[in-house]
């Protein structure tokens, strides 16, 4: 059986997506600033708010992207959330990147390119 040439997606539905995962990952930033407040005080429900739409947007440009992108491209590529958590962490809360975190990371990347790529 021959296999289907498949459409490779337009450069700017991959931007979309990784914009969107990026501006996810930035909800767990959200999380943990708002859990340095005391509960159900104003800069806790504020942080909290804000995280909640951050999830909603995400959820509503999410379902926009699985029309126009396979699920295994798309969702192959929300694990590049774990490396914007990363990031986040560092530049936000100054927590350390160590040689596994960024061996993790390329592992990511290795994985990410053998699903969306014809070679895989």
């Amino acid at each position: 059986m021959e296999k289907q040439a498949t459409q490779r997606p337009s450069w700017k539905l991959i931007l979309a997506l990784q914009t969107a995962i990026m501006v996810y990952s930035l909800s767990g930033v959200l999380i943990k600033l708002a859990g340095q407040h005391p509960v159900l005080s104003a800069p806790f429900l504020l942080l909290y708010g804000a995280s909640m739409f951050v999830i909603a947007l995400y959820a509503l440009v999410w379902q926009q992207i699985l029309k126009r992108l396979p699920l295994s491209t798309a969702y192959s590529n929300s694990a590049v959330g774990v490396i914007w958590s990363i990031v986040w962490g560092a530049l936000f809360f100054r927590e350390p990147i160590g040689w596994n975190m960024i061996l993790g990371a390329l592992i990511i990347i290795a994985g990410l390119y053998l699903v969306v790529s014809d070679n895989g």
